[in-house]
């Protein structure tokens, strides 16, 4: 279907692929990983012709569609979204343009008439009477009402706009669907109804993400970029990562016969094909366990930050009182009548439609904003640590990495230059990369920065809105487990659904009409039918 040959590319001395051969076949979901810097964007854009390698070629084979998700939000400003959604399909677009064109004519000619009858039969062939409707549905399926459809998309919001770029890829059934982080601004229900769409989907889809989630359950296959070179393994991300983390045990265990590590591999494929059978995933395209066979599995050369929250002291059982907190933004109520008590081990997941609401709410309790009505009360055995939203007011200054994080320390020794590398070294700042100014981190790397901040505070209570913003798989999946083992108090807002339904065991829904407070995990929460109908009051 799409076959990559020799592919080279480099930047200056630096080398992001080195002599590339690779084939993406159809009816496979490829998820395409790799450490920040490692290419992947790079690759996407080369497989769709939006850049040249250094050496090399990209052949997609004759009569095949190839369909790539807008990252330009504002590209097609001039357009109306239901026209943004038929430009999808190129070929398909010009000729309705042309037959349109050729109607409108004041003297239809005979060759007019001709020309007009070879046009509806391509038109025909590819399905065209029935394009407006498709892209209708797309539009529709994506949030996006039928009120909007003729309306030009600069009227649109940034996340409406996503949306309708969304539709434009996926319309027409393309044979080669290439997408770089389709899930960004995409609400809980977009993205499960995009799941569910990319698991039947029957042609090639080749995608990168940093949710893991969406990776689990669209993916056949993960791609993986390291050393220059692209290597497919059969399975989704979780089985690539836990796979890659048990080969890289075995290589540490010297000792261990052959037949050992042969069994304890042939074992863990068999407990994950179990896994994966049972789950809502197991579509017709989700045979790809079958395919798995132990010569595929190979250890990593990921580095995966050290990530560790310990309680300087464990907290009492009075954490947070909050009541009748409200807070309106303008004339707008984002949220009203919040009436909270948390309890100590508390795991909560703090979610909203409206992302404004939950930076607000956050922005309160840490006495960074002050509400409009209500109170709340932190228990004196508290200690809080707080990852913002936004943190680049954190980063203003000439300050070193070392410098930076001395200014939170408490006491003598937590200032010590050996102490505090320890905690930037545990988040891969080791060497001369703690030595580098904190006002040239990359996204990424400040928030790196904030958890080394968070990790020496040692706190009980840690409240984090949106924490992976930014991050890679590696140290996402780090965070994860961190969190899952951590013995205090957490509060986070997080679109990763992965991080939602992995330690959230109660959900805090902030609406303009109140809050709804729920002992659940973030799948029971949002598949319970009842929760749902009180939820679509309370938004009204």
């Amino acid at each position: 279907m799409l076959s990559v040959h020799n592919l080279s590319v480099q930047f200056g001395k630096r080398i992001l692929f080195d002599e590339v051969n690779i084939t993406f076949t159809s009816n496979n979901c490829y998820g395409v990983i790799g450490a920040n810097g490692a290419g992947k964007s790079t690759f996407l854009k080369i497989l769709a012709g939006k850049m040249e390698p250094n050496s090399g070629h990209v052949h997609l084979e004759p009569g095949k569609r190839l369909s790539v998700l807008e990252q330009n939000h504002n590209a097609c400003d001039a357009f109306p979204v239901l026209e943004t959604v038929l430009r999808g399909n190129k070929d398909l677009f010009s000729i309705k343009n042309e037959m349109d064109s050729i109607y409108a004519k004041e003297d239809f000619s005979d060759a007019d008439g001709e020309r007009v009858g070879v046009l509806q039969l391509e038109f025909e062939e590819m399905n065209g009477w029935n394009a407006d409707n498709e892209a209708a549905t797309l539009l529709s399926n994506l949030g996006i009402k039928e009120e909007l459809h003729y309306q030009q998309m600069s009227d649109l919001d940034g996340k409406q706009k996503v949306r309708v770029l969304l539709a434009q890829a996926l319309f027409g059934n393309p044979d080669v669907l290439i997408m770089d982080e389709p899930t960004n601004d995409l609400d809980y229900e977009t993205i499960m109804w995009l799941e569910n769409f990319l698991a039947n989907y029957e042609n090639t889809v080749i995608v990168v993400s940093h949710d893991r989630h969406f990776l689990d359950a669209v993916c056949t296959h993960i791609s993986d970029i390291d050393f220059g070179k692209i290597n497919h393994y059969s399975g989704n991300y979780s089985f690539w990562y836990e796979s890659s983390q048990l080969a890289a045990r075995q290589r540490a265990q010297q000792n261990k016969k052959a037949e050992e590590k042969k069994k304890e591999l042939q074992e863990f494929i068999a407990r994950f094909s179990a896994n994966v059978a049972k789950s809502k995933q197991a579509t017709s395209r989700k045979k790809m366990i079958e395919k798995l066979n132990i010569e595929e599995i190979r250890p990593s050369s990921r580095r995966y930050p050290a990530i560790i929250f310990e309680q300087e002291r464990e907290a009492g059982d009075q954490i947070l009182n909050i009541e009748n907190l409200a807070y309106a933004l303008e004339d707008e109520t984002l949220f009203s009548g919040v009436n909270i008590n948390l309890a100590k081990g508390d795991k909560v997941i703090i979610y909203s439609k409206d992302s404004r609401a939950i930076t607000a709410f956050f922005q309160i309790i840490n006495g960074a904003l002050q509400a409009d009505t209500g109170s709340y009360q932190w228990g004196v055995t508290t200690t809080q640590a707080y990852l913002p939203l936004d943190n680049d007011a954190y980063f203003n200054t000439e300050l070193n990495l070392v410098d930076w994080l001395r200014q939170y320390a408490q006491t003598e020794e937590e200032r010590e230059e050996v102490y505090l590398r320890g905690f930037l070294g545990k988040m891969l700042f080791s060497g001369e990369e703690a030595l580098k100014s904190s006002k040239v981190l990359s996204g990424g790397e400040k928030v790196r920065c904030m958890m080394s901040r968070m990790m020496m505070v040692r706190a009980n209570v840690l409240m984090l809105d949106e924490p992976t913003n930014h991050l890679d798989l590696e140290t996402i999946t780090a965070f994860n487990n961190s969190l899952k083992n951590f013995k205090g108090t957490l509060l986070c807002a997080t679109h990763d659904h992965a991080f939602a339904q992995t330690l959230g065991q109660r959900i805090v829904e902030l609406t303009p009409k109140g809050a709804i407070d729920r002992y659940l995990t973030f799948d029971d929460y949002m598949g319970d039918a009842t929760i749902k109908a009180q939820r679509e009051k309370m938004y009204g």
